[in-house]
């Protein structure tokens, strides 16, 4: 299955959702007030969020005026525009050009994190790098072992210590071993973080030191896990995420299991954070690289 098929298909419920607007194009008349408080109104039913939505609707009025939309159909393709250029807020692709380079994985339990890490391991090791898995949540039991399961499935090396060990600890640990191994790239676990549960935020604050101290020179991606289908309390942990970690991106996952994929819209206008993969399936291949144009195509493909 291509990668546009994967979004389209991925996106099937929060199509449904977005099909009024079809209607609505229907329509258009470009200098009806109706048509855009419907269109406000239809954006934040998709959860792309009131401050977004009004955001969407001034660049759609703004473009009527410039490009002189007279047709349903010029409109329609004035939306996908704007669209296509409220997601364009940073680079998609990751940035692993050191060695090692390292990605700190964040979130809140229940995000599908450690599922995450296992199948972005898995798409560098079939690009042939070499990966080290670093079980940096030591606090949520079993989640060690849930890691190392990962690790073999992609051929990851793994560096774990006991539970309720020190985070921080593990992680020097797996750092002066990547260094060792001459791994590529490593990959950090880190505890399902509750964003009110400052003593965690600190923990994870002292992480990104060790980082820093350890690999000055390094490239680091510090990628939060979203789980689509929380909407905008998601957006609210993120929020949070950003203030404590510096957040360079965003994986999106259970785009599948949503009716509200707009909120990908909402990340990037209210953050100016890039959304750099979407979980589209349970499967070991389901973590897309994302991409705005074929996102928001595939949201509008009739």
């Amino acid at each position: 299955m291509g990668f546009f098929d994967k979004i389209f298909g991925g996106l099937s419920k929060t199509r449904k959702n977005m099909a009024e607007l079809e209607e609505l194009f229907q329509g258009y008349q470009p200098d009806s007030e109706d048509f855009y408080e419907e269109l406000e109104e239809l954006l934040v039913l998709a959860d792309v969020g009131a401050s977004t939505a009004q955001r969407v609707d001034y660049l759609m009025r703004k473009a009527t005026w410039e490009k002189r939309f007279r047709k349903g159909d010029e409109a329609r393709e004035g939306l996908i525009e704007v669209l296509s250029g409220l997601l364009n807020v940073g680079e998609t692709e990751l940035k692993l050009n050191t060695r090692p380079s390292v990605v700190l994985m964040v979130g809140v339990n229940g995000v599908g994190k450690t599922t995450t890490i296992g199948k972005l391991a898995r798409q560098l090791k079939t690009q042939g790098k070499k990966v080290l898995l670093c079980a940096g949540d030591t606090f949520r039991a079993a989640a060690a072992e849930q890691l190392a399961v990962w690790a073999e499935r992609a051929g990851a090396d793994l560096v774990r210590h006991e539970e309720g060990s020190d985070p921080a600890a593990v992680v020097y640990d797996g750092i002066c071993a990547a260094k060792a191994r001459g791994s590529d790239v490593i990959i950090i676990d880190t505890a399902g973080r509750l964003h009110n549960k400052q003593n965690l935020m600190n923990e994870l604050a002292k992480i990104r030191r060790i980082i820093d101290r350890e690999l000055p020179e390094a490239d680091v991606e510090t990628l939060m896990v979203l789980d689509a289908t929380t909407g905008q309390n998601g957006l609210i942990q993120a929020k949070q995420f950003l203030e404590t970690s510096g957040l360079t991106g965003i994986v999106l996952t259970k785009l599948d299991g949503t009716a509200k994929g707009g909120i990908v819209f909402a990340i990037a206008n209210e953050l100016k954070l890039p959304v750099k993969y979407v979980g589209v399936g349970e499967g070991i291949d389901d973590l897309i690289p994302f991409d705005a144009e074929t996102f928001v195509q595939a949201l509008f493909k009739r």
